[in-house]
C-alpha cells in the first residue's frame, strides 16, 4: 500500500538511507540526515510517501521545493521493495500539481532510472565526478606569470565571471549581495581569484567537507577571452595548495557535465580519477493558459 509517510516510519526510512550509502550505484537524491530527530526535521517541508509491506516500509520517495519547482527525493527501495519503485514514483509525480520535477540518481542505478523514465521524467545531462589526493595536485601549484592570487571578489564581478563562464543554470546567479556575503563568510568556503592588474580574469570556489576528508571544487570560472592560457589548470593546482592548510582534507573532488569537454580534459591531464556519475532528470511543468 502506498500512503503518506508517518512519524513511526522514520526508522525504516533511515534504514533505507543507510542501505543506499553502502554502494555508490544505489545513490539517489535523498535527505542528508542520518539521525532520527534530524531526519524528521528535514522532512517537515517535504511531501513524503512510502510503500508499506507486511514487515514495514519497503520503499520511500518525497517531493521538496527546488528552483521554482520540486525535486524528487528517491525513489529508494531495497531489493525486497524494488517492484514498488515505479508505482511510488508515479504517485509522487501525480502530486506535483503541474510543477516541474527534478530528480538525480547514479548513472548505474538502472531500476531507479527505469522508474523515473516510466513516470515521464527525461534525462537532461550526466555529471561526472573526479578526485585526486591534495598532496599530488599541490606540487604543481604556481601563480601564472603576470597574475596575482587573491581570496576575495566583489559580488558584481563574481556574478559577471560566473555568467560569462556559461554555467547559467546555477541558482547563485539570482543571489542578492547579502546572500553572497553570507556564503563567502562560511568557514567551509574558500575562494581563489586570479587578477591581471585590476581585472579579475578567473576564480575557483571550494567547499570543505573535513568530516569526509575531502573538499569539493564547486566551480572554476575563466572568462572566455582568457581561455587557452592555462588559468583553469593553474587554479586547480592552487586550490589544492590552499587545502594543504587543512590536514584533515586529503582529497580534492571536481565535477563536469557531459558537455564540458575542456573541464573533463583538464581533470584527466591533472591525474584526477573518475569516481562517480550522476544523471539529472526533469519532468517539464505544465504551463498556465
Amino acid at each position: 500500500m502506498i500512503r503518506p509517510m508517518q512519524a513511526h516510519d522514520a526508522p525504516d526510512v533511515l534504514a533505507l538511507l543507510n542501505w543506499m550509502d553502502d554502494a555508490p550505484e544505489r545513490e539517489v537524491f535523498a535527505p542528508d540526515a542520518r539521525a532520527l530527530n534530524e531526519f524528521q526535521l528535514e522532512c517537515e517541508d517535504s511531501l513524503c510517501f512510502v510503500q508499506e509491506g507486511e514487515d514495514g516500509v519497503l520503499a520511500y520517495c518525497a517531493l521538496s521545493p527546488f528552483r521554482g519547482g520540486l525535486v524528487l527525493e528517491g525513489p529508494l527501495a531495497d531489493p525486497g521493495g524494488a517492484l514498488a519503485l515505479g508505482a511510488l514514483t508515479a504517485r509522487a509525480v501525480q502530486s506535483a500539481d503541474g510543477l516541474p520535477v527534478y530528480a538525480f540518481c547514479a548513472r548505474d542505478n538502472v531500476p531507479v532510472r527505469a522508474a523515473l523514465e516510466a513516470a515521464g521524467l527525461t534525462p537532461m545531462h550526466t555529471t561526472d565526478f573526479y578526485g585526486a589526493p591534495v598532496s599530488g595536485l599541490a606540487r604543481a601549484a604556481r601563480t601564472p606569470e603576470g597574475h596575482l592570487l587573491g581570496t576575495e571578489l566583489p559580488f558584481e564581478v563574481y556574478r559577471w565571471l560566473y555568467r560569462a563562464s556559461e554555467d547559467t543554470w546555477a541558482g547563485r546567479l539570482d543571489w542578492t549581495p547579502e546572500q553572497y556575503d553570507a556564503h563567502c563568510a562560511r568557514p567551509d568556503v574558500r575562494l581563489l581569484v586570479l587578477w591581471r592588474g585590476e581585472q579579475a580574469v578567473a576564480f575557483a570556489e571550494m567547499e570543505l567537507c573535513p568530516e569526509e576528508g575531502r573538499a569539493d571544487l564547486t566551480h572554476i570560472a575563466v572568462h572566455p577571452a582568457e581561455r587557452g592560457q592555462g588559468l583553469g589548470r593553474a587554479l586547480l593546482h592552487l586550490s589544492a595548495a590552499e587545502l594543504t592548510l587543512f590536514p584533515e582534507v586529503r582529497t580534492l573532488r571536481a565535477r563536469a557535465h557531459d558537455h564540458m569537454r575542456a573541464a573533463r580534459a583538464l581533470y584527466a591531464r591533472a591525474g584526477m580519477t573518475h569516481c562517480r556519475s550522476i544523471v539529472t532528470y526533469l519532468l517539464e511543468g505544465e504551463e498556465e493558459a
